[in-house]
């Protein structure tokens, strides 16, 4: 019977070696924050259905609209952090941004909000600042180097 066992041999003989290490680091160069992509994204799809959730959508039909609008991009952020990280994570800041903006749009965008609609935004600003810290805090760790 012929044996068909796997040997275990050394790797830096294969003729890809140097290939297949490149790939791999790659592969793995910039997912630092590779955690924060699924939040990022379900943050998104909170605030986008959020005014359904919470039964605003009669009282604030602006806040509405704009949930939804600033949810998407939150959203195609977390999509862009996934497909294309090392691009991605440069716009961090941006995410900071979108944060601070959805902590006072209830006052800017909305009349007179309640408690409920104020808190709910607040909050979900208050975690896409933190979210996006991370992201941009460990993008400056893992940038090269001049």
């Amino acid at each position: 019977m012929a044996n068909v066992s796997h040997t275990r041999g050394d790797i830096t003989s294969h003729p890809d070696a140097s290939e297949m290490r490149e790939r791999y680091a790659r592969m793995l160069g910039g997912r630092d924050v590779a955690l924060v992509d699924g939040p990022v994204f379900l943050l998104g799809l909170y605030c986008a259905v959020s005014p359904w959730i919470l039964h605003y959508t009669t009282s604030q039909p602006a806040l509405v609209t704009h949930n939804l609008i600033v949810g998407i991009a939150i959203g195609l952020l977390a999509l862009g952090f996934t497909q294309t990280p090392e691009r991605m994570y440069g716009l961090s800041w941006a995410f900071c941004a979108v944060g601070i903006w959805m902590i006072i749009a209830p006052w800017i965008v909305g009349e007179s909000p309640d408690a409920g609609v104020a808190l709910n935004n607040i909050i979900i600003g208050a975690l896409a600042v933190i979210l996006g810290l991370m992201c941009t805090v460990t993008a400056a760790k893992s940038a090269p180097r001049p």
